[in-house]
């Protein structure tokens, strides 16, 4: 081979590397000893882009050249941009099926601009490619059939080398390196190990040809089942059915499912508590708000979500983890109390599943009438499937009936127009449960881009924060106005004391960036874990006091908790959140499998522990923590996959709700 092929051949091996070092070093802030695996797999990529620009004439293996250059360049610069968004790398799923990836073309481009001059880094090999070829280093003519043969017999004994790593050298943990490379589909995590590009690989591959987590081999016990160590004591009441599980076992044939039971029946059901029932028989409207957050309460700008926080419960330490196949997977996680699976957007994946434990369901069975409104296109996310299977009688949105009501042709909608235009639905019901997705506080944060802070900018424009602080601020009086407009028709209904108002959000306001969500906090946040310290809101008029609760929590947790104020029957075992006022062991769960506990913080990206203060965790804790991520990761994915709670009833022989 040519001097001149080598040259070329070096450029496209190094292009790999030099990218992916440029994406470690701004998207995970460091480099440590797995970058070796990334260097080994960039050295076959480098090879394969050499050949196929290598088999043609002289104009097209130049033009190949190029374009493969320029490939590379834009998946980096793409995913870093994705990242500094949603915290994640772009879905080949949600390329496919057009997610929120490449909607919002105004947030991309500042988000692009604030960070240039990273995306200039990783624009010089492009600089270099033409620099070099005008320069008249590479030689595209094509190279000899002999030299190619050894080239791809040297790149098939590095990527043999490197797999042979992987399989052999790996550690015990859940998340090792073989474990991620065959097992575990865990985008950021097999990025951070393997690289950009072999994550890509992988991901096109399991598309392609299917992927099915693997069983691992760990533990089924957890901190979850120790901390309590509370038995079946006569005074005890646990919020759990009476299910014979080894009959179970015993009589099911299908080994998945089989597995299932036996994982659920080791967990230790939660135990009731003083505030289990305290609502019992009252009326519940949920609120999903689009990108709420405690920046969003202010005792003059949004008096009502005030007054919601200082006079009902109190959960200081509540967090909502973006999860970023979907943005829709922040609703699926609150309304579900399970955990997205990998990869597919499980809100439409569970379309036709039953979910027993969804508010339409348990409320119903209680002789509530359950509705659903949205104020945004009734399709999205396939909302229309996702909620009749969640088992509401109705859902209006709009162009399925609620255009008629308010002006869906704004962006975006007004919350205050759909509740006020919906309440006459189901206030004179003698009992209802009433579910809203909101959008009012949806991005773009500008005046000029987002009709609702500019119908509220009157009311921000002195302040003293950026544009896009504002604006976040303005978005969220239109949703605070809904929720006046809601406590007044309840007042002068004489159902206020009779019915519950929860509030939460999908996910935090990434249409700000971090500096900006800064100049709202009343404390300084990180990227990692306090960007998505959120806000959930319970709130009844009845309440004496407020209640104050310093459990660390997040938004798996909110169905269980509100099942048990509820005082509804049902089986804590089956969801993967806790009911937050037990006391279960607190744990937030992170898209990237950090966490957070009562003793500590876990970045599973760069392996560190934070203390708590005083307290942390030892490594063996982080370790059976780890494990019960595994499970709730695993166990969530399989009730999605196999309709789980279905056949757990056919199998118990239990009225299933049509």
């Amino acid at each position: 081979m040519k001097k001149r092929n080598l040259i070329l051949l070096l450029f496209f091996i190094l292009l790999f590397i030099y990218e992916e070092l440029i994406f470690h070093l701004f998207v995970f802030d460091t480099i440590t000893f797995n970058f070796i695996y990334v260097i080994l797999f960039s050295i076959p990529f480098g090879v394969v882009a050499f050949l196929l620009s290598n088999i043609w004439n002289k104009l097209a293996n130049i033009i190949l050249s190029y374009v493969f250059v320029v490939a590379v360049l834009v998946l980096f610069i793409s995913n870093l941009i994705y990242y500094k968004v949603y915290l994640s790398v772009i879905s080949i799923y949600s390329m496919i099926n057009g997610g929120q990836a490449f909607e919002f073309m105004g947030k991309i481009l500042s988000v692009a601009f604030e960070n240039w001059y990273v995306i200039l880094f990783m624009i010089l090999p492009l600089i270099a490619f033409i620099v070099l070829h005008v320069l008249k280093k590479f030689n595209f003519e094509k190279a000899t059939w002999a030299s190619k043969g050894i080239l791809l017999v040297a790149t098939a004994l590095v990527y043999i080398f490197t797999i042979l790593m992987i399989t052999f050298a790996s550690s015990k943990e859940v998340y090792s390196n073989k474990n991620l490379y065959y097992n575990i589909h865990s985008p950021l995590l097999t990025v951070d190990k393997f690289g950009l590009v072999t994550m890509f690989r992988l991901d096109i591959q399991r598309s392609l040809f299917g992927f099915s987590e693997k069983d691992i081999d760990i533990s089924l016990d957890d901190l979850s089942t120790s901390v309590s160590e509370v038995g079946y004591a006569e005074e005890v009441k646990f919020n759990n059915f009476e299910i014979d599980w080894n009959k179970l076992i015993e009589n099911e044939k299908n080994e998945t499912i089989k597995s299932m039971h036996k994982y659920f029946s080791t967990i230790t059901p939660t135990k009731q508590n003083k505030y289990t029932g305290i609502f019992k028989g009252k009326n519940l409207v949920v609120f999903v708000a689009e990108a709420f957050s405690p920046m969003a309460i202010d005792k003059d700008l949004t008096p009502n979500l005030y007054r919601l926080y200082n006079e009902g419960f109190q959960f200081d330490n509540f967090y909502t983890p973006l999860f970023p196949v979907s943005t829709a997977d922040g609703e699926y996680i609150s309304d579900t109390s399970l955990i997205p699976k990998e990869g597919v957007w499980s809100i439409k994946r569970i379309d036709g599943n039953y979910m027993p434990f969804s508010y339409a369901n348990v409320f119903e069975e209680q002789g509530y009438k359950s509705r659903s409104y949205h104020n945004n296109t009734y399709t999205y996310y396939n909302r229309d499937t996702y909620l009749k299977t969640m088992g509401y009688d109705s859902y209006l949105a709009c162009w399925n009936g609620l255009e008629k009501r308010i002006n869906c042709r704004i962006w975006p909608q007004s919350d205050y127009q759909m509740v006020k235009t919906t309440v006459d639905d189901y206030i004179k019901d003698e009992h209802f449960i009433t579910y809203y997705m909101t959008v009012s506080g949806h991005l773009e944060y500008t005046p000029s881009d987002n009709m609702m802070s500019s119908w509220n900018w009157d009311k921000v424009k002195n302040l003293k924060y950026s544009t896009a602080a504002r604006a976040y601020l303005a978005a969220n009086i239109e949703f605070d106005k809904a929720i006046g407009e809601l406590i007044d028709r309840l007042d002068k209904e004489g159902k206020l004391d009779d019915t519950v108002i929860v509030i939460s959000g999908d996910h935090y306001p990434y249409g700000l960036t971090l500096d900006e969500v800064n100049e709202l906090s009343s404390y300084k946040k990180d990227k990692d874990f306090e960007m998505h310290h959120m806000s959930f809101l319970v709130w009844n008029s009845a309440m004496e006091e407020p209640i104050k609760v310093e459990k660390y929590a997040s938004s798996l947790d909110i169905l269980p908790t509100i099942l048990n104020l509820f005082g509804i029957e049902y089986d804590s075992r089956l969801l993967m959140g806790t009911d937050i006022l037990s006391d279960s062991m607190p744990l937030v769960i992170y898209s990237n499998r950090s966490f957070i506990t009562d003793k500590c913080r876990y970045n599973a990206l760069t392996k560190q522990i934070i203390p708590h203060g005083d307290t942390t965790c030892t490594q063996k804790e982080v370790e059976s923590i780890n494990n019960i991520i595994y499970n709730k990761y695993k166990f969530s994915r399989l009730i999605l996959e196999n309709d789980y709670y279905r056949k757990l009833y056919q199998a118990l022989g239990w009225k299933i709700r049509k």
